[in-house]
């Protein structure tokens, strides 16, 4: 089969497209066959490197992708071959063919293409959980998210009005921010050329932000905190920027808020049954239109390297996918 592969750890441009052995299914595990697969900033990490699991090369990246069951091993009794399902892994998606434990499979509502489903999960379930398990957001309340224009953001502004609140895209540029409230947002903020913290506080009659959804860090998790409500939740998601903030303590006891932090990954593996839910949960919604994914480009495998690229640049807008 053909993959996609790192073979240094020196970014995108470490990635080729080889041919490799089908992997088969063992123990509780089934074998896809993939349609489609996402490209999601933790792929852009693992090709530096940099992320917290550091496979050795050569190796092959995609934390999520889409497709049908194929064959499945011993134990296997929720799929059978000709399921439409959905995955998610730390690493190993951008192949013709995949391993995965069955708890890490979903079904794939018929009413969804294989290319959307591909795009879903990671960023949807992440957000889902972030906003519902973690923050317990409430109709009405307001909800700032930074990074605004990126696969996590575009979902936090989805989910934030489909869960009832009011919602301001922060982002970049004014081009990123016109793009926000093409996907829902209420307000938008272009923090590269506006004061975030006077911006929230204005567009909130001095209130402030009651949920702060920052998968970003860098210079603006300080001042998204200065503008947060009094009892306000500050979701740590990530660290796109590249630097792990610093806060200032006393900003949480002046505000009566909560920093919470926002990690699915071991959420999923910890809470198997609660994640399977959720990603039901936002599968229906998709099927039903209630959400929808904004995919910036479908790439072939041999432009794998290119997708990570503009993903490592902040060109993309929504979500990239990669078929075989």
């Amino acid at each position: 089969m053909r993959a996609v592969r790192v073979h240094e750890l020196v970014g995108p441009r470490g990635l080729r497209v080889d041919d490799v052995e089908s992997p088969r299914p063992g123990e509780g595990e089934v074998q896809i066959s993939v349609h489609a697969a996402g490209v999601n900033f933790p792929d852009v990490l693992l090709s530096h490197g940099r992320y917290q699991f550091k496979p050795e090369p050569p190796f092959i990246p995609g934390g999520e992708a889409a497709g049908v069951v194929s064959a499945v091993g011993p134990g296997v009794s929720g799929l059978k071959p000709g399921d439409r399902v959905v995955v998610t892994m730390v690493n190993g998606c951008f192949a013709e063919q995949l391993v995965a434990p069955e708890a890490a499979a979903v079904k794939l509502p018929a009413e969804v293409d294989f290319t959307v489903g591909a795009i879903t999960l990671l960023t949807y379930a992440t957000t889902y959980h972030a906003l519902v398990d973690r923050a317990a957001i409430q109709p009405g309340e307001t909800l700032l998210v930074l990074g605004a224009a990126g696969g996590v953001g575009v979902a936090a502004i989805q989910l934030g009005k489909h869960l009832g609140a009011k919602v301001i895209a922060a982002a970049s540029t004014p081009e990123k921010v016109a793009f926000c409230k093409r996907m829902g947002a209420d307000e938008g903020i272009a923090y590269g050329s506006e004061d975030l913290k006077e911006r929230v506080k204005s567009l909130t009659g001095g209130d402030g932000a009651d949920v702060v959804y920052d998968p970003v860090g860098g210079p603006y998790s300080e001042a998204a905190l200065r503008a947060i409500a009094w009892k306000g939740r500050f979701l740590v998601v990530g660290f796109a920027a590249g630097d792990i903030p610093k806060v200032p303590l006393n900003l949480v006891l002046l505000k009566g808020c909560q920093v919470v932090g926002v990690f699915w990954g071991a959420f999923a593996m910890r809470e198997t049954a609660k994640n399977r839910a959720n990603c039901e949960q936002v599968l229906r919604w998709v099927a039903g239109g209630k959400l929808k994914p904004h995919l910036d480009a479908t790439l072939p495998f041999a432009r794998a390297a290119e997708a990570l690229e503009r993903l490592e640049r902040r060109e993309v807008q929504g979500k990239i996918a990669l078929v075989p």
